[in-house]
Order: structure tokens, then C-alpha cells, then sequence
């Protein structure tokens, strides 16, 4: 996966999916990552929250911010580029029968 950062308040974050993430969207929805709706803004915003946390806490990288202000500080453009950054890493790594190129 292409290394992705996510700006908030002038501060670049790591973000990507790591197991973390995913106990962290459960805790946060009460739904797994494989069952996220993909056109539900709320979810997609809770999943990058996720990423971004875990992606931190794993790297060291300080970060304290709650849910709700982490989406305060977001805006649609931001969440727009990330899916479509996630969008395109995933099609690239995919092959045609969905098997990841080596």
C-alpha cells in the first residue's frame, strides 16, 4: 500500500488499515470493517478516524484527538482524496482475479 497521510490542523498523520484499525471501527460502530457501507459518509469519516489513530499509535506519532473533532477538522475534499487514494492503491495491487500481484 502507497504510504498515505492525512493533514489535520497543519499536522500530517500516517494513515493506513492495520488490525488496530479495524478494533477500532468495531468499538467505534459496533459493525466489522467487511460489513461498512461504502457510500455512508458517517462510516467512511469513522474508518479514516481509525486509520489514523492506529497508524499513529503504531508509528509513535502523538495523537489525541476525539472522533468528533477529528471530523470537525475534516473536511469532504479531505475524505474525498483519501477514498480515492485507497480506491486507486487497491486497484492497482489487485489482479484480474483478485489475487495481489507480487
Amino acid at each position: 500500500m502507497a504510504k498515505i497521510e492525512v493533514t489535520i490542523n497543519n499536522v500530517a498523520y500516517p494513515c493506513r488499515p492495520t488490525m488496530g484499525a479495524m478494533l477500532r471501527f468495531k468499538k467505534e460502530t459496533g459493525k466489522e470493517v467487511t460489513e461498512m457501507d461504502a457510500t455512508s459518509f458517517t462510516e467512511l469519516c469513522t474508518y479514516l478516524y481509525c486509520c489514523v489513530a492506529s497508524a499513529s499509535a503504531a508509528d509513535g506519532v502523538p495523537f489525541s484527538m476525539s472522533l468528533m473533532d477529528f471530523a470537525d477538522a475534516l473536511n469532504p475534499d479531505d475524505m474525498t482524496a483519501w477514498a480515492a487514494k485507497v480506491q486507486a492503491d487497491n486497484t492497482v495491487t489487485e489482479g484480474a482475479e483478485g489475487e495481489k500481484k507480487s
